[in-house]
C-alpha cells in the first residue's frame, strides 16, 4: 500500500480475504470461502462479516492481529468516512459499484490489482509441502476408485455418468483433511465428453453402453478441497474395445501434456500465449487444436481456478501474470470431436527453479514440477507416435506415481496402481 501511495486498501474478493486472514469458511459451494470485506489502513484493519460465523476464539485471534470486526453491511458507511485526503486502493475488477455509494466526492483511488492476490499466488515452501501430501492423498483416492470403477464394468454392472460423481465423492471423504469437491465433477461419456464443461445431472444423463466389439472414451475432470490443499484432475478411461482413432487422438494430446511438462523458461516471464504454445506445437502439427486455455492458478485450500497466472494464447500479458517460483498451475491440453468424443490430459503443477542451473549470461530459468500423481492410462497410447524423451518422462512420472502411493492403498487399489504404473 505504501509503495503505491495508498491510505487505505479495499477487499471484498472473497479469496483474497480468506488467505489473508488465514480463515476458510462455507458461504460458497466448492470454495472454501465466506461472504466478507475487509478495509485496511497503515494502523489497523477491518473485517465486515456476520458476526454469528465468528466464535469468540476466532475474534481473539483477529483481534489480536490487529484485526477488528463490524457487520456486513457496515461496509458502505465506513468507506463513507474517508476524506478528501485519502487515496483508496482496490482492484477495480472485483469490487461492487454498490459497494462505494456512500464514498463522498473527490476520493481518490488507485485501481490495480490487489497485492494479496500477487502475494498468494507464490505458495511457501510449507504449502508447497501440504499440497504434495494433499496429492498423494488424492492419489490413493483414485487409484481406489478406478480399481473399483473398472471391477465393477468387467463384472458387468451398468454404470452412469453420475455414478462416476457419487462413487469419487465416497472415496475421497475417506481421506483425511478431506472437506468437499472443489468443482462439480465433469463426467463425459462419448458425445458428452466433448463438451468441455458438461455436468451430467438427474434429469440429463448417459450411462456407459457400448455395443459389442465397440468402444468408447470417457473423460472424468474432478477434484477435491483438503485443509492442506486444492486438486483438479483430468483422467480418460476407454470403455470397451477402443479405437485406433481413440488412441491416436489420445497420444497426440498427451504428446502436448509432456511437452509443457518438460518446458523451461525464464523466470518472471509474463506471456502467457509463448508457454501456451510450447503446450499446442504437437497438436498443430498435426493439424488439431482445442478451445480452452492450457492452464489456471489454483489456490491453497482455496478457489481451484485462480490467477494472476493464466497459461492462455488468448491472455492479455500485463507483469502481473509473470511465471514466478512457487506458483501452481493446471496443465489440461485437450481434442474435442463434436458428436464423438472428447480427451483431456490434467495434472497440477509448481513452478521450480531449474535444479543445477547451466552458468549463462541469460538470467534464471524455471521449469515445471507435476504434481499431481495419478496413472495415464496407457491401454490408450499408440507407442509408435511418442519419442524416446517422451516415453522415458511418462515412465519416470508412472515410477513417480507408483512410489508415492504404493504404501497408502492394497488389494484391489494396490493391484491397479501396480498394474497402470508399469513401463512401456
Amino acid at each position: 500500500m505504501a509503495e503505491a501511495g495508498a491510505t487505505h486498501h479495499l477487499l471484498s474478493s472473497l479469496d483474497d480475504i480468506a488467505w489473508l486472514t488465514n480463515l476458510r469458511g462455507a458461504d460458497v459451494d466448492y470454495n472454501p470461502v465466506f461472504l466478507a470485506h475487509m478495509l485496511i489502513s497503515e494502523h489497523d484493519a477491518t473485517l465486515f462479516i456476520d458476526n454469528n460465523k465468528v466464535s469468540s476464539e476466532i475474534a481473539q485471534s483477529l483481534k489480536d492481529s490487529g484485526i477488528t470486526l463490524a457487520d456486513y453491511d457496515a461496509v458502505q458507511d465506513a468507506l463513507g468516512t474517508l476524506t478528501a485526503d485519502d487515496l483508496l486502493l482496490l482492484d477495480p475488477s472485483k469490487v461492487a459499484v454498490g459497494t462505494l455509494s456512500k464514498m463522498g466526492d473527490g476520493i481518490g483511488f488507485i485501481e490495480q490489482m490487489a497485492p494479496s492476490t500477487l502475494l498468494k499466488s507464490v505458495k511457501s515452501d510449507a504449502d508447497i509441502d501440504h499440497v504434495r501430501e494433499a496429492m498423494r492423498q488424492d492419489g490413493a483416492a483414485l487409484s481406489e476408485f478406478f480399481a473399483a470403477f473398472e471391477q465393477r464394468l468387467a463384472d458387468g454392472e451398468r454404470l452412469s455418468e453420475l455414478d462416476v460423481d457419487s462413487m469419487l465423492i465416497e472415496v475421497r471423504s475417506q481421506q483425511p483433511h478431506y472437506v468437499s469437491p472443489s468443482f462439480p465433477t465433469i463426467a463425459g461419456f462419448n458425445e458428452n465428453g466433448a463438451l468441455p464443461h458438461y455436468r451430467a445431472t438427474p434429469e440429463k444423463f448417459s450411462y456407459l453402453d457400448v455395443n459389442e466389439g465397440e468402444g468408447g472414451l470417457l473423460l472424468i475432470d474432478s477434484g477435491a478441497q483438503y485443509q492442506n490443499g486444492t486438486t483438479d484432475i483430468t483422467r480418460v478411461v476407454g470403455i470397451g474395445q477402443v479405437s485406433s482413432e481413440h488412441k491416436r487422438d489420445f497420444t497426440t494430446v498427451l504428446k502436448a501434456h509432456i511437452a509443457l511438462a518438460k518446458a523451461h523458461f525464464p523466470d518472471g516471464i509474463a506471456s502467457p500465449p509463448l508457454i501456451d504454445a510450447i503446450c499446442r506445437a504437437p497438436l498443430w502439427q498435426a493439424q488439431m487444436d482445442y478451445g480452452h486455455g492450457t492452464g489456471h492458478g489454483v489456490g491453497y485450500f482455496l478457489n481451484v481456478h485462480e490467477g494472476p497466472q493464466v497459461i492462455a494464447y488468448s491472455a492479455s500479458m500485463p507483469k502481473e501474470r509473470a511465471m514466478k517460483e512457487g506458483m501452481i498451475s493446471s496443465n489440461e491440453p485437450g481434442l474435442y470431436r463434436e458428436g464423438k468424443y472428447g480427451i483431456r490430459i490434467e495434472n497440477l503443477m509448481v513452478n521450480k527453479r531449474v535444479a543445477q542451473p547451466i552458468e549463462t549470461e541469460f538470467g534464471d530459468f524455471l521449469n515445471f514440477e507435476t504434481v499431481t500423481y495419478c496413472p495415464i492410462d496407457t491401454r490408450l497410447i499408440e507407442s509408435s507416435l511418442l519419442t524416446q524423451i517422451e516415453i522415458d518422462w511418462l515412465n519416470n512420472y508412472h515410477s513417480q506415481v507408483y512410489a508415492e502411493l504404493k504404501d497408502r492403498v492394497e488389494g484391489a487399489a494396490l493391484e491397479w496402481l501396480t498394474e497402470r504404473t508399469k513401463a512401456i
